[in-house]
């Protein structure tokens, strides 16, 4: 068995999505498209870009917005499924999707790395902790735009 090669996101202030089961870096809050989606579990967004994932095969799936094919992604630490990857929107509405990817919110944890929530704590006098939990998730569900499979 080979060596496992894991991609670390370099602290930047932002918020970082780890895979909840084995905290692996998966993705920037400032690389998230849309919040608005929907999977099976719940919450998803659809990101530009994801790191640390193994793409699973082709699959032709009937969406709430068309038909699409797209593949699961799991976390290459683990090998927990966390969302998809769109390779091809059938509908043109939809191509906009093409080489994003959805990440189940139910499947990772978003918070700032130790220094980023250090360096926020102490601008406001607080005491710190090495994580502080993104907020982001507070979104009406009412706008919740769609891709959760029929």
């Amino acid at each position: 068995m080979g060596r496992l090669l894991l991609v670390s996101l370099p602290a930047t202030g932002a918020i970082i999505y780890r895979c909840k089961h084995c905290d692996t870096h998966l993705a920037y809050d400032t690389d998230i498209v849309a919040r608005t989606f929907r999977c099976k579990n719940g919450k998803a967004y659809l990101f530009n870009r994801i790191v640390n994932v193994n793409v699973g095969s082709k699959d032709d799936r009937m969406m709430t917005t068309g038909l699409h094919t797209v593949c699961d992604i799991f976390c290459v630490a683990c090998g927990a499924i966390l969302g998809w990857k769109y390779l091809v929107a059938f509908d043109k509405g939809q191509r906009y999707k093409e080489g994003k990817f959805i990440l189940d919110r139910s499947t990772a944890l978003a918070a700032r790395d130790a220094a980023a929530a250090a360096h926020a704590h102490a601008d406001r006098g607080h005491n710190h902790h090495a994580r502080v939990t993104s907020s982001a998730d507070d979104d009406d569900p009412s706008d919740d735009e769609d891709d959760q499979h029929m």
